[in-house]
């Protein structure tokens, strides 16, 4: 998420060192940014206007000698003069943007536990319900396993291990001999989740191969 001053600083400097309006659109300032933008235009092309038109007169003062300058210079001074405004209508909105971008950025809300969890807790449950060989005790879940010998248990918990590393996530494993209980939480959310319940439909299947 982009802090306050990465997000409005930037627009306020192409206001006032690039084009007028053009950081003021960037901002979502979009009404004031088309103006500031429409002015600027009109300012340029009022100045270009003035430039070809005197430009023209001295040619023709050149090769035709009896030609006589006109007045036109309210042309280019209009033009200027709108350019001027469009310019300092930019910099006020640059001005508002880098105070925004002087401002703390908002802390993230606060949420209070337990909040929007229910419709996450019924998913689980009836995923759970899936997989009745596991037993929940709070925010974690378990479920014990029952071979042959202690080669066929450890033979398990390796192909477990794999899984694991495959998913990124690591069940607790307690091996007595031919019994191997393996307990799943998601540490990083403080709680269980889905990758729990995937990791055990994948033991769970493991364990009949």
């Amino acid at each position: 998420m982009k802090t306050n001053s990465e997000r409005h600083a930037p627009n306020a400097l192409l206001n006032l060192l690039v084009f007028p309006g053009w950081g003021s659109v960037r901002s979502g300032r979009r009404a004031a940014g088309l103006g500031q933008i429409g002015l600027a235009l009109a300012g340029t092309a009022l100045v270009l206007a003035w430039f070809v038109k005197e430009m023209s007169q001295y040619y023709d003062m050149m090769f035709f000698s009896d030609s006589k300058p006109r007045a036109i210079g309210w042309i280019g001074e209009l033009g200027g003069a709108l350019f001027v405004i469009s310019w300092l209508w930019a910099a006020l909105t640059s001005l508002s943007l880098f105070r925004e971008a002087a401002k703390p950025n908002p802390a993230p809300p606060v949420i209070s536990p337990g909040a929007n969890t229910q419709p996450l807790e019924a998913a689980l449950e009836r995923e759970l319900a899936a997989v009745p060989a596991w037993q929940r005790q709070g925010q974690t879940i378990s479920r014990t396993y029952e071979f042959a010998d202690f080669a066929a248990a450890m033979q398990f918990v390796n192909a477990v291990a794999a899984l694991a590393e495959a998913a990124q996530h690591h069940p607790d494993i307690d091996v007595r001999w031919n019994r191997v209980t393996l307990a799943l939480t998601t540490h990083d959310a403080g709680g269980l989740t889905m990758k729990d319940v995937a990791l055990a439909r994948e033991c769970d299947a493991c364990a009949t191969r």
